[in-house]
């Protein structure tokens, strides 16, 4: 964890007010660790005049980013007293110890406690590190959401995958598979909370039940496809080699704004044009338009599927037997749903779906980026419903008080991708 003082800056600044916020302080989230923020950390480790924000103040911390705290069970505890205790809901706690006998709590044994605030934030940035936090307090939560790797990035990242239900049909969602696109990050992570939340509850969210979905789907969702990326344009990655190294094949490309341009996994690969299907053709095509080594986008690389994080979805998704994918990006508010003339059965009219519930347009791919994308090869090697979701309008990054009515627009999509199946 990065040690912080008054005068600092950055997206650290910026998970350290919101753990503030969420442990009662009024700060802002502007990633600067002025007067304000330092008098919360003051007030929320109890001590004046330290405010430096080190080790030990980030332990305390952690708990209000992860979301669950946990707890060792004394004497008279119960799951009421326990939950009063951290200002919670006796549901939390029981929904988050499913094997727990609540009439017979053991002394010395140890009880998850979800703190009563949601988990996924739509105010800052996200990161790998943020996005490892979430998982890990979604999984805690709701302790039957299913939790792996399909591999790790360059620089060693995990590769998370989620796992909603257990039904025999499978679909796959992913996002930020461009590093600055990572809003489409938390727009997964958030449906994926709600969900939870509402199966939970035993409850409807958008006219659904969960309990009916969970039977008849089985949903993967990978939600940050290009962590090493992603931390570089949100200001995670900051310095060593990797982001030296960036730098120096950014000045090779000047019109391209660093670090916001930066689109490709942190080698200079842009992992959406890795896929086999067309991938000569998009070779051509943007070497023409001078990306014919590493950049900050558009290099498709020495040979398809050839960097770990492309690797890791093409063998992910050869792993299962998904009847559709959705592959979110941003920005334009556009769905393309075809690869060339390939339209496989049933997918214009999901399609079409789609931009009812959202509001977005339905496009054909342009020529100069129609070939060697995930969702083209999906199309072209299993001749089912493959979508790439342009999110949002404006230019990448998109900010994040964009996020609620991206994720407003998305639902119905993210819902559909299930339910319109046939």
């Amino acid at each position: 964890m990065k040690e912080l003082y008054p005068g600092d800056q950055g997206i650290w600044v910026q998970y350290l007010q919101l753990a503030l916020q969420r442990a009662g302080q009024q700060v802002m989230l502007d990633g600067i660790f002025g007067p304000k923020t330092c008098a919360a950390v003051e007030k929320v480790m109890g001590s004046s005049g330290k405010c430096a924000v080190k080790e030990a103040q980030w332990n305390r911390l952690l708990p209000f980013l992860r979301g669950y705290i946990t707890h060792e069970v004394k004497a008279g505890d119960t799951f009421f007293s326990i939950a009063k205790m951290y200002d919670t809901t006796m549901e939390r706690v029981m929904h988050a110890n499913p094997g727990t006998d609540a009439g017979a709590l053991q002394i010395g044994s140890t009880v998850v406690v979800p703190l009563n605030f949601p988990l996924v934030s739509g105010e800052v940035p996200y990161t790998s590190l943020l996005t490892g936090w979430i998982i890990e307090g979604l999984q805690a939560r709701y302790p039957y959401l299913q939790v792996g790797t399909i591999g790790r990035s360059v620089m060693g990242t995990p590769l998370w995958s989620l796992q909603l239900g257990n039904g025999p049909v499978e679909v796959g969602y992913n996002a930020s598979f461009h590093a600055n696109e990572s809003i489409t990050t938390p727009v997964l992570l958030k449906f994926v909370e709600r969900l939870l939340e509402a199966y939970a509850d035993e409850r409807m969210y958008e006219e659904l039940y969960p309990e009916r979905l969970f039977e008849e789907y089985s949903l993967y969702l990978v939600p940050l496809v290009n962590p090493d990326g992603v931390d570089l344009v949100n200001g995670l990655l900051t310095e060593g080699f990797y982001y030296r190294r960036a730098v120096r094949i950014a000045s090779g490309f000047p019109d391209i704004p660093f670090p916001d341009g930066w689109k490709a996994n942190i080698q200079g690969v842009d992992l959406n044009l890795q896929f086999p299907a067309g991938w000569d053709m998009a070779k051509k095509i943007k070497f023409e338009q001078g990306y014919n080594r590493p950049a900050p986008r558009d290099y498709v690389g020495q040979t398809p599927l050839s960097v770990p994080e492309s690797i890791a979805m093409f063998d992910f998704t050869r792993n299962h037997d998904f009847s559709l994918i959705l592959a979110y990006h941003t920005q334009g508010e556009v769905i393309y749903w075809k690869y060339l003339d390939e339209e496989p059965e049933g997918a214009r009219r999901i399609a079409e779906y789609f931009a009812k519930v959202s509001g977005y347009r339905i496009e054909e791919t342009p020529a100069a980026s129609g070939y060697a994308g995930y969702k083209d090869w999906f199309i072209n090697f299993y001749d089912r419903p493959g979508y790439t979701i342009e999110a949002g309008l404006g230019e990448n990054p998109l900010p994040m008080e964009q996020f609620s009515k991206i994720y407003k627009d998305n639902v119905g999509i993210l819902l559909g991708g299930m339910t319109e199946l046939e």
